[in-house]
């Protein structure tokens, strides 16, 4: 980034109760001293992006460095989005702090959001780099998959900070590169064929529309259920949305109903439990999957 970069720091009081998380597993979000350091980029454009709590802890520094103020602002609106220090869960805490099976986390913890991403491909990517395998190994393969393919900028003697392949890079990667990183052939091919769909615009993830981008996602062969609604919760901040074929949640929803510790529920009947909690389903069962076996 050139010398000439713009600087923006703007100061946020949080609609509700906020902790930062730290750095993902991915490598790509970055953990130092309490602040949160990670490159985006706003129309293939470079900006460093860094936030941290205040020192009272009532209001989070969000900064960002980068070629002009617009693309500064829109990666500090993405990083806001991601940290969810506009999100109001009052609602959600007056209505369920008292509730049967998560009132007390909900309780203890008023700070709990779901994992978010500054951008709605990036939630969609690795959506489906994590279908049908455990996070540990999903997470390796991301990793791999930024260190091949991802946009990097040095800083100096420090190591580079890294993006997320773009919606047109991986579009363009052969699938059997993307099986070299331990991607199964068919999540190969689905990651393929879904960035470019996002890539040609003939599927828009950013617009209002997200039912109609779901309907389009859902044609693409290897894209279920639940990818679409990890891209909801996610990348869209749509906390009605519950990924019900999550197999935490299967066994919750399987115990909870049968008694029997092995049981796994079926992804309508995760569906049918978390319905008492609308419109905020997915934030009731981030909080649910915290819960200890009794």
């Amino acid at each position: 980034m050139s010398e000439a970069a713009v600087e923006i720091r703007v100061e946020v009081a949080p609609r509700w109760p906020l902790r930062l998380p730290g750095g993902g597993a991915d490598g790509v979000m970055r953990s130092r001293g309490g602040v949160l350091e990670r490159l985006l980029h706003v129309e293939e454009q470079p900006v460093i992006v860094r936030a941290a709590a205040r020192g009272d802890g009532h209001g989070v520094l969000i900064g960002a460095w980068g070629p002009s103020r617009g693309c500064c602002g829109v990666a500090i609106e993405r990083m806001r989005f991601a940290l969810g220090v506009d999100d109001d869960l009052a609602p959600f805490h007056s209505r369920f702090r008292s509730d049967a099976l998560i009132g007390g986390l909900v309780r203890r913890m008023p700070w709990l959001r779901p994992a978010r991403r500054p951008e709605p491909f990036e939630a969609l990517a690795w959506a489906i780099c994590e279908q049908l395998i455990e996070y540990v190994r999903a997470a390796g393969i991301e990793r791999r998959i930024v260190r091949a393919l991802g946009r990097s900028l040095a800083r100096g003697s420090s190591p580079p900070l890294r993006d997320v392949p773009s919606a047109a890079v991986l579009a363009g990667t052969a699938p059997a590169l993307l099986e070299s990183f331990d991607l199964s052939a068919g999540r190969a091919l689905a990651l393929r064929r879904v960035a470019r769909e996002v890539a040609r615009e003939r599927i828009d993830l950013r617009s209002g529309d997200h039912e109609g981008a779901w309907r389009r996602l859902r044609a693409v062969p290897g894209i279920g259920s639940w990818t679409v609604e990890c891209l909801a919760l996610h990348g869209q901040g749509r906390f009605d949305q519950v990924p019900a074929g999550d197999l935490s949640l299967r066994k919750l929803v399987g115990r909870l109903r049968s008694g029997d510790p092995l049981a796994r529920a079926e992804e309508a009947e995760v569906r049918d439990f978390f319905t008492p909690y609308a419109p905020w389903g997915g934030l009731a069962a981030v909080y649910a999957m915290r819960l200890r076996p009794a």
